[in-house]
């Protein structure tokens, strides 16, 4: 069994945040025990950008990790990423971790006025940029590609450091961790991918933080409630939920919040 390594999500798309929301949510992840800090990407929402909340958690916090889980690539031209992505690595001293993915909701390509029809091939140009600074100062950044088709998964054994998982329970991540590692093979790479997942935390207001789920995932119809519904609402349940994913070989595991009470951090804390 994996000992998985326990993030912090940073509540960049969780609406009504006040104007110090996150920087006193990421100094309270910085002085807990979790190994990461981490943000959702979207356009057309009431959110946060990614690369802003985590430039602005860099100079708040010392120690904690810092990651993408996941930006949209495509959104991006490939030289503002790797401009993006640079500074990131300068900032935070080294603590970012880059995880890219190419996204599914066409109302944030329409709104960067990208054709998503094109966004796995600007991926694909994107990472290819990345990979050729390797050995130079993005050698502190690993890369992470997420998504569950062939095509994704190719990108990350062909480019990445490893694979981000777009959660579920601990059996979906186990099916797709496979899927990556035979991949990783398949390319011939040596060694083992990383291997990160995701989940979401509602245990102080468990109401309120599966109807936010619904929302952010409402583009996808019915599923948004199947999404809701695997919201970890009690310690026990955030503690087997880890276990699971321990269990299925994830090396690290960042638990979403799905409202803006810090209590949800403290709960965390405890239970991990």
């Amino acid at each position: 069994m994996t000992l998985v390594q326990v993030g912090i999500g940073l509540p960049n798309t969780v609406p009504a945040r006040g104007p110090r929301t996150l920087l006193d949510w990421a100094r309270r992840a910085d002085a807990g025990p979790f190994g990461t800090l981490a943000v959702l990407d979207r356009l057309d929402y009431d959110s946060v950008e990614p690369v802003t909340a985590l430039a602005a958690a860099a100079g708040a916090t010392e120690r904690i990790g810092l990651a993408t889980m996941i930006a949209i690539g495509p959104l991006r031209s490939p030289g503002v990423l790797v401009k993006q992505a640079r500074s990131l690595v300068e900032v935070s001293g080294g603590r970012f971790t880059l995880g890219l993915g190419v996204g599914a909701r066409h109302d944030d390509y329409a709104a960067a006025g990208v054709d998503p029809a094109t966004r796995g091939a600007v991926l694909s140009t994107q990472l290819a940029h990345l990979a050729r600074l390797r050995g130079t100062e993005q050698s502190t950044m690993d890369i992470l590609v997420g998504g569950s088709s062939g095509a994704a998964l190719s990108r990350m054994a062909r480019y990445a450091d490893g694979y981000a998982h777009g959660g579920g329970p601990p059996r979906a991540f186990a099916s797709a961790a496979t899927k990556a590692r035979v991949a990783w093979q398949d390319h011939g790479r040596t060694g083992q991918p990383l291997l990160w997942g995701q989940g979401y935390i509602a245990v102080s207001d468990p109401e309120r933080g599966q109807a936010y789920l619904r929302d952010y995932y409402a583009f996808t119809g019915p599923f948004a409630d199947k999404v809701a519904a695997g919201a970890l609402t009690s310690v026990r349940a955030i503690r087997d939920f880890i276990r699971g994913y321990a269990e299925a070989g994830c090396d690290n595991l960042i638990l979403f919040p799905t409202t803006l009470d810090t209590a949800d951090l403290d709960i965390l804390a405890e239970a991990i």
